[in-house]
């Protein structure tokens, strides 16, 4: 049977890191403003590479010290609430044989 396990974190836009800017003005011929989401690529990226799915994403005004969340609306923000999926290692997906009720038998 198929399983989840699931993740959750908070993500924040910035471009205060240089190779971050480089990225987004060679991959979208952009300049990166402060707060570009694009500049959240590259860790979506590097998560999905080990299996994870982002599921949700939503913005969030502020994070507080206990991890709580205060929305704030009407108010700018960088930050993003996340929520990724991947498959369970050892769970599995039935697979069917479309269009036929017998599997191929082999030839010989």
């Amino acid at each position: 049977m198929e399983q989840w396990e699931y993740l959750t974190l908070f993500l924040r836009a910035t471009t205060r890191d240089r190779k971050t800017r480089e990225y987004i003005r060679s991959r979208f011929n952009k300049k990166a403003r402060s707060y570009s989401p694009e500049s959240l690529i590259p860790e979506l990226d590097r998560l999905g590479a080990e299996g994870w799915e982002l599921v949700h994403m939503e913005p969030v005004g502020r994070v507080g010290g206990k991890e709580d969340v205060m929305l704030d609306p009407g108010s700018w923000t960088n930050r993003y609430f996340c929520v990724l999926k991947r498959r369970k290692p050892g769970s599995y997906v039935p697979i069917a044989v479309i269009g036929s009720q017998n599997p191929p038998q082999p030839q010989g």
